[in-house]
């Protein structure tokens, strides 16, 4: 009896130990299993990048580093010849009505300052239709002075062209009365138009009134015998529309924020705005409702005349000739073909990102330290740029009467090839974000609904957020841009940026690539993007470091100077510290200058530019990337497979990890 309750115990313990064993295995494997796919999914990257140790980031220093066949280009707008100022004694006023967002807004400005001068009017303060207090912003401002800062604007062109913020008071009644000539000129107006059209009229009635809606209101290319009209557009663009003391000291706390690590970063622009898209059909590029927002905005395009197409095009042809914008896992692939490092700081700008983050998730994967201005700025910062503005009722939506059997029944034996979604079964319960926005109207209505106060004032809100982009852009060590010379002939965001930085700080690198070329290497590789082969790499780099300097600037001269001045404001507007030779000048066949033909400097900006070199860290030589062809192949093939494994990590990988 006491050898069966010794065998007893003795079972009990072994059974014991062993579920003692089994579980202390099951926590080992369970921690080795969860470290594992830690590694895995947010070392991978790390892996690579120091893959070749401190030498990695030796070697990339030169993706930061000033284009230094540019560095003898010093921006420099100020009159040439004799320039007379302005009489008090002209020919009258000129008062204008701006539509559109920030890009359309400043090139608008610099063209009604343009024409002031060639009628030698006085111009009044433009009105921002986006700005206006009735769209619901913070009564401390007006319209102009919502962005701009009125008093340096006006005191800036005082030797260019006398500026008013009112008509006087024995005009402004005339004016509601609607007595003076109104004109509605095109982006296209030529300065014979307004000499021999809008100057008598302007003579007659003594004011004349301006409605600007295509982005501008006269010709970016003037004579040759006006190259102070074009130096005056500089001096508008890059000196006198100075935006807010608030906009500007948020702007470089922003940069100041993004380099306090002392590394340099990069700015991105995709270009995903609905209206472009919608000009050059790139619907398909996009899914489910986003294809539709874009083809109704298409139809509205067609109706108002402003495109003669058809509304069903070839997405995929339109991007195959670069004119759809580069999607933003393309852009990444892109970057890391040129070699940038998943610690790369890239601040994404722009207030509208059509397709909403989504579209971000692949850059956002590669790069995690993609950043936006609501990443580096409080709420609180945010709100006192705006200011106090008086409580608006929140968006209400009321559901539309339900359409019976037939009717819906009808509408979809008339909807064609692209059929409008059905509206949800009615055994589903309709859910609060079907209800509001563009997808409660999308699915019930065939109209877009009128904005709402709210959407009024949030429009608004985006000329602040575009200013805010805008300064970090210029001030970016490098700038990206995912959609510039769309062809449209309207200005964009991406291409006055281009052209801030090319006047400021020409040898600031910015790509100026060309997305027909790219598209062509993406379809080379496009069942294999995430491991190219070694070719394809050196194909994209030789393109896209090539588009830094001499043929990048012939290929913007080219193709967006004859659309918009201010996007290459060369040769009009700077100099050349050192003459450029004869044979390195470049001429387009009807004799404009593509490259060279700047005037010399004065002295006293070569001197300025001198004692600015010896100061500046960034004239080092550019032995870097003599490194770059120094590699062995076997480490180039291990480098490559390294690549090739990190981005089958792509959808695993979580950055916050």
């Amino acid at each position: 009896m006491m050898f069966r309750s010794r065998i007893k115990w003795i079972a009990l313990l072994v059974l014991i130990l062993s579920v003692g064993s089994l579980l202390v295995h099951l926590s080992i494997t369970k921690s080795s299993s969860v470290q594992l796919a830690s590694y895995s999914r947010g070392t991978l990257w790390q892996d690579f990048d120091s893959l070749l140790g401190a030498a990695q980031d030796f070697r990339n220093k030169h993706l930061w580093r000033p284009v230094k066949s540019l560095e003898t280009l010093q921006p420099y707008a100020n009159p040439r010849n004799s320039y007379t100022a302005p009489s008090s004694i002209n020919n009258g006023f000129i008062y204008a009505k701006i539509f559109g967002g920030f890009d359309k807004i400043r090139s608008s400005i610099c063209d009604l300052v343009t024409i002031s001068r060639l009628l030698n009017a006085t111009l009044i303060i433009p009105e921002l239709q986006e700005s206006l207090r009735s769209k619901g912003i913070s009564n401390k401002f007006k319209s102009f002075s919502y962005l701009y800062d009125e008093e340096q604007f006006i005191s800036f062109l005082k030797n260019d062209v006398i500026i008013a913020k009112v008509l006087p008071e024995n005009l402004k009644a005339a004016r509601k009365r609607n007595e003076f000539p109104l004109f509605k000129p095109k982006n296209s107006a030529s300065t014979k138009f307004y000499l021999e059209e809008v100057l008598p009229k302007l003579k007659k009635a003594s004011v004349i009134g301006l409605v600007v809606s295509d982005g501008g209101c006269l010709q970016s290319t003037l004579p040759a015998s006006m190259p102070e009209l074009q130096r005056l557009r500089c001096r508008v663009a890059f000196h006198a529309l100075q935006l807010r003391s608030e906009i500007q000291v948020l702007g470089k706390k922003m940069v100041e924020r993004l380099r306090r690590s002392g590394q340099s970063f990069l700015a991105y622009h995709p270009g995903l705005v609905r209206d472009k898209l919608a000009y050059h059909g790139c619907a398909e590029l996009f899914q489910d409702l986003h294809s539709e927002l874009i083809q109704y905005r298409r139809a509205q395009m067609i109706r108002q005349k402003f495109i003669s197409e058809e509304l069903i095009v070839d997405s995929h042809l339109r991007k195959d000739n670069g004119l759809c914008p580069l999607m933003p896992e393309e852009v990444g692939i892109l970057l890391k073909a040129l070699g940038y490092s998943q610690k790369a700081i890239i601040y994404l700008a722009g207030s509208e990102m059509f397709g909403g983050h989504r579209v971000l998730i692949p850059l956002r994967a590669m790069f995690p330290h993609l950043v936006d201005r609501t990443s580096l700025c409080s709420t609180e910062e945010l709100s006192e740029l705006v200011g106090p503005e008086t409580p608006l009722p929140e968006n209400t939506y009321e559901m539309p009467p339900r359409k019976s059997d037939k009717q819906l029944k009808e509408e979809w034996n008339k909807a064609g090839p692209r059929p409008r979604p059905l509206p949800p079964p009615p055994d589903r319960p309709i859910y609060q974000h079907e209800k509001e926005g563009w997808y409660g109207w999308l699915t019930e209505n065939d109209t877009e609904p009128t904005p709402s106060p709210m959407d009024l004032r949030n429009q608004a809100h985006r000329l602040l957020w575009d200013a805010l982009d805008f300064v970090v852009s210029v001030e970016a060590d490098v700038f990206f841009p995912g959609f510039n010379n769309d062809g449209s002939g309207l200005p964009d965001f991406s291409s006055l940026v281009m052209g801030q930085r090319l006047y400021e700080r020409p040898s600031s690198r910015t790509y100026r690539l060309d997305r027909k070329v790219i598209q062509q290497l993406f379809n080379i590789t496009r069942e294999d993007m995430y491991h190219p082969d070694r070719n394809w790499t050196v194909r994209v780099r030789e393109h896209l470091n090539s588009s830094l300097g001499e043929s990048g600037l012939i290929r913007q001269s080219m193709l967006s100077k004859p659309r918009l001045f201010l996007s290459h404001p060369l040769p009009e507007c700077s100099c050349r510290t050192s003459t450029l030779e004869d044979s390195r000048q470049i001429r387009s066949d009807d004799g404009r200058f593509l490259y060279g033909g700047e005037d010399e400097c004065p002295k006293w900006i070569k001197s300025a530019g001198a004692e600015k070199s010896k100061t500046d860290d960034g004239d080092q030589p550019d032995y870097e990337h003599d490194l770059l062809t120094e590699q062995s192949e076997t480490e180039e093939d291990f480098a490559k497979s390294k690549v090739a494994s990190a981005f089958d990590q792509d959808e695993e990988w979580d950055p916050n990890d």
